[in-house]
């Protein structure tokens, strides 16, 4: 009798499998489904066939505000990158315009991923994000464009991830 092999675990590269996979409830996505067509009277993002999507609103869209919108307006971050280091001080316009560029593409595929702040506190650059997985995201491309230590540090108790890259 042959051997069946094991089963290979769901993996799509540059995601983590134990965020992405697991069922996680973010306590700022609505639990309920929205009315559609709706539109957010902050960004214009508008949610319809169920999902959030940058087009032109319809008339009659009913007026509410989208997720990332109420974690920016109540600065409740989901996601922290703190990216470290003698490199980052010497190279952070290049990194900032890099991660600008990341949020760029992200929030052209999804308009609920987006970064709320970047600060700059001596040799480290702090970025905010109003999504778990435009994070996890940052930190994965620097890693990959500049090699260097990647620390993932997820809480799914208060749906939050802090990502920490140095070189």
């Amino acid at each position: 009798m042959k051997a069946v092999p094991p089963p290979s675990p769901s993996f799509h590269p540059g995601r983590d499998p134990a965020i992405v996979d697991d069922p996680v409830y973010d306590p700022y996505q609505d639990r309920s489904k929205l009315f559609e067509p709706s539109v957010c009277s902050d960004c214009g993002a508008v949610y319809l066939e169920e999902r959030w999507q940058w087009i032109a609103p319809p008339a009659h869209a009913m007026r509410i505000r989208c997720s990332a919108c109420r974690r920016i307006h109540e600065e409740m971050p989901a996601g922290y990158v703190s990216i470290e280091g003698q490199f980052a001080h010497e190279h952070r316009k290049e990194l900032i315009d890099f991660i600008r560029q990341l949020e760029t593409y992200e929030k052209a595929q999804n308009p609920l991923e987006r970064i709320m702040s970047i600060a700059e506190h001596d040799e480290k650059l702090a970025v905010t994000t109003t999504d778990i997985h435009l994070a996890h995201g940052i930190g994965e491309a620097l890693h990959h464009a500049y090699q260097g230590v990647l620390d993932l540090n997820y809480t799914d108790a208060e749906y939050l991830l802090r990502v920490r890259w140095q070189r």
